[in-house]
């Protein structure tokens, strides 16, 4: 009798969390998020696995989820393999057009596809592609001592909003195109967050492997302005590799996105639990109020 009302607790506790999510699920029905993808992560299939069930169940309630990811391990691997060694300036990888050859391969190929597999496991439906693919992203150079490494100049998201009226989920590997026809690899978060610009997204989520921008005391900040993020930049509160993130939250606010979450790709369920639960997960940043 003991276990049969432990499992009546346990209904009731799904259905009580069903029934808190619904005016949020209203409020995402037919809203665009951009998810970046990456980190430790994609690495478990456990994880992966349960990443995938989350975005299927993201577009089952009328999400139009958008999917960006990265892959800097695996490319690492594979130029090892190779035997293609890589010179850095100032911390950043020097992309020459061997390395942006196996930039492709690795991003479009072996990453690409396994998200895909992953999503299509899961009863949805997904189809990989890159910027290059019908002009979505064309780049400029973003500096001739780095190679082949681009910024997104112009953004063309139809093929985005074909595949979203054909319930489709894109899977989008960061490639771009240059004017002359070039291949030009692209940060994620750079990507991620052009995309959504492009696509004037609800939400960008960029998922990494940290919790949130964070105080002096180590406390996630869950909710912060543009106005605060530069002020938390300036007293070295935000430093190293969460500086580009926030970089590219305000840089998508000040382009249209309603909001951008910084929050821990590695926690389970993440994305449902920032989307459709009242606290949410990680740093939302969105514009000062009036």
């Amino acid at each position: 009798m003991k276990k049969q009302d432990a499992m009546n607790r346990d209904w009731t506790a799904t259905a009580r969390t069903l029934s808190n999510a619904l005016p949020l699920l209203q409020r995402y029905e037919g809203a665009t998020v951009v998810v970046k993808f990456g980190g430790n992560a994609m690495g478990d299939d456990s994880a992966m696995d349960s990443f995938a069930r989350d975005i299927v169940l993201m577009q089952q309630v009328g999400v139009n989820p958008v999917i960006v990811h990265g892959g800097g391990p695996m490319i690492n691997k594979m130029l090892d393999k190779l035997g293609i060694k890589s010179e850095f300036i100032n911390g950043k990888r020097v992309t020459d057009a061997a390395t942006v050859e196996v930039v492709e391969m690795v991003l479009s190929g072996r990453v690409n596809k396994r998200i895909v597999q992953a999503i299509n496991a899961q009863g949805g439906r997904a189809v990989g592609l890159s910027g290059k693919d019908s002009n979505l992203i064309i780049c400029d150079q973003t500096n001739p001592e780095l190679g082949f490494v681009g910024t997104p100049a112009q953004m063309d998201p139809s093929v985005l909003h074909t595949l979203f009226e054909a319930d489709t989920i894109p899977v989008i590997a960061p490639l771009g195109v240059g004017r002359n026809g070039e291949t030009y690899n692209i940060n994620g978060d750079t990507a991620a967050g052009a995309i959504a610009m492009a696509l004037k997204a609800d939400r960008l989520l960029l998922l990494t492997d940290v919790a949130g921008v964070k105080d002096k005391t180590g406390e996630v900040l869950t909710e912060l302005t543009p106005t605060q993020i530069s002020a938390l930049t300036d007293d070295g509160t935000i430093a190293g590799g969460m500086i580009p993130k926030t970089e590219t939250a305000l840089a998508a606010i000040e382009g249209g996105v309603r909001g951008v979450v910084i929050l821990d790709g590695r926690a389970p369920n993440a994305c449902l639990l920032e989307l459709y639960t009242d606290h949410g997960a990680g740093s939302l940043i969105r514009t000062d109020k009036p």
